[in-house]
């Protein structure tokens, strides 16, 4: 009896020590760390606090030094200041992630900029910008963080735009940009699979955010379009409702998109995120267009038959991912 008590005695204190030391390691387990620049308004700020507040630490990428404060007083977050047409300060924020010792499992290229005119008087310069910002601002981030990412097996996102699939008068410029994202989307995706990291682009619908005052601003601040432009009309009815993009729906959709890359084990590539049904709408019906535009009148066109049946096994593909 006595020699059973104490085989009993040596079962509880294992048990006991091997529980202790499961809660000790998953108490100490470090919480993933994404990067979301343009983080301090609009869209980036609800995916700065839905990732924050599920779980994450954020690095939140902001372009001026006073915007820092507010970011650096919310739970989990750490304002990094950086610009993402500037190699140098990219750098400089790769080395203070680095330095925090975290490692880095996400990044969301979220911070961009709205240019709008016609494409006929639209200066070049102009046009530089929004690439510049929207375009080539994700192209450098993420090659500067890749190494981070690649070590975690993490995911990198970008945020696109239903501009992406749309397009209209006067938004060209945007429109260019955000189509931009998509190509850049789908490449960097088979790229980065052998690295078992995953590549997904979100594409917002008109939400509430800073966007439309800032692109208020820079026609005001440098005038590039200009009273004598054949396209007047359009100007004026643009910066009426550029002044309305502030009062939007709240983007809490575009902050729970971010969030379920970051933690579904089966994250989706493209995550269309509209606040009405009728933007959703138009843009699978635009996509849907687009591919009419390719079939009909063409070399090889296809039959409507033949378009279902693809339709069909398309679907099919999707819904076992």
């Amino acid at each position: 009896m006595r020699q059973l008590s104490v085989i009993l005695l040596s079962i509880m204190l294992l048990v006991s020590f091997n529980g202790h030391t499961a809660q000790q390691s998953k108490s100490t387990t470090p919480q993933k760390a994404v990067l979301v620049t343009g983080s301090n308004s609009g869209l980036g700020l609800r995916m700065t606090q839905e990732l924050s507040q599920h779980g994450f630490y954020v690095y939140a990428g902001v372009l001026h030094k006073h915007e820092m404060k507010a970011m650096n007083a919310m739970k989990n977050v750490t304002a990094v200041q950086f610009d993402v047409r500037n190699q140098n300060e990219i750098d400089a924020a790769v080395n203070f992630v680095e330095k925090q010792g975290r490692g880095l499992y996400g990044l969301i290229n979220n911070a961009g900029v709205a240019v709008f005119g016609p494409m006929l008087e639209l200066p070049l310069e102009q046009l530089q910008y929004q690439l510049d910002v929207n375009v080539f601002g994700p192209y450098r981030v993420t090659q500067a963080f890749a190494p981070m990412i690649i070590e975690s097996q993490g995911r990198i996102a970008t945020t696109g735009s239903i501009a992406g699939i749309l397009s209209s008068s006067m938004f060209g410029a945007y429109s260019m940009s955000k189509h931009a994202v998509e190509a850049y989307t789908d490449a960097l995706s088979k790229e980065m699979a052998r690295f078992d990291v995953s590549v997904h682009v979100i594409e917002p619908g008109n939400y509430a955010s800073n966007i439309g005052n800032a692109a208020k601003k820079l026609l005001d601040d440098t005038q590039y379009w200009t009273d004598d432009s054949q396209y007047k009309k359009e100007r004026d009815n643009l910066i009426v409702g550029l002044a309305q993009t502030d009062k939007g729906a709240d983007p809490v959709d575009v902050g729970r998109a971010a969030l379920h890359i970051m933690q579904s084990d089966s994250p989706k590539i493209r995550y269309m995120v509209t606040a009405t049904e009728q933007q959703a709408d138009a843009t699978v019906r635009r996509q849907i267009s687009k591919m009419l535009e390719l079939n009909n009148g063409q070399l090889h066109q296809f039959d409507r038959a033949r378009l279902i049946k693809m339709l069909d096994e398309e679907m099919a593909k999707a819904a076992k991912k």
